[in-house]
């Protein structure tokens, strides 16, 4: 059994010399031997984790945000700005075309055109594609379009860059940006008025 092998001589040697190297490799990673081999990259970048397996999720991630022209960032910071007239708020939008009398409206935000009368009403705000005919009284006026009419503003008149105010004016104060233009018969109120 423990005999001598008959068909040539062997080199026990050798093998006792791996088994100990390999024993010595054991005790230093504490007795495993079970890490996965490595694999080769095939190509450069190829080691970087794959997405997961498509689903409905992924593209809705990867969707572009819509654009917002600058007048309807400024309307919706004021909006956001203003929560207390949510409920008495009209927005005429682009190519809207409105004619009346508007009542019982706290704030009138005007992109389209509107020839109304404006009897009572806190905020009126005509953006720069917005043109308003016709008589408004409010508190404040905030003109970056085209205004054409008569116009109360017992607070504060604003007439921005590129907005034009063409009539008979009443305001309380007014503010006119560079470029605004103003054009009429125009007199402060008193504290009176």
């Amino acid at each position: 059994m423990f005999g001598k092998k008959k068909d040539g001589p062997t080199a026990p040697a050798p093998a006792a010399q791996k088994e100990t190297d390999v024993s010595d490799e054991t005790k230093d990673n504490g007795g495993d031997l079970s890490a996965p081999p490595l694999k080769p990259f095939s190509r450069k970048g190829s080691h970087a984790p794959k997405p997961p397996t498509s689903s409905g999720m992924a593209s809705e991630m990867h969707r572009r945000p819509p654009e917002v022209s600058t007048t309807a960032r400024r309307i919706d910071r004021a909006r956001s700005l203003d929560t207390t007239s949510d409920q008495k708020r009209l927005i005429v939008g682009r190519d809207i075309s409105l004619t009346g009398e508007i009542t019982s409206c706290d704030r009138l935000v005007v992109e389209g055109q509107v020839e109304v009368t404006l009897p009572a009403a806190r905020l009126i705000e005509v953006a720069p594609t917005g043109v308003f005919k016709g008589n408004a009284d409010v508190e404040e006026a905030d003109i970056s379009g085209r205004f054409e009419g008569e116009l109360i503003a017992r607070g504060r008149l604003i007439v921005r860059a590129g907005g034009r105010v063409q009539g008979k004016i009443r305001y309380g104060r007014i503010v006119i940006e560079q470029g605004g233009e103003i054009s009429g018969d125009m007199q402060t109120l008193d504290e009176g008025d």
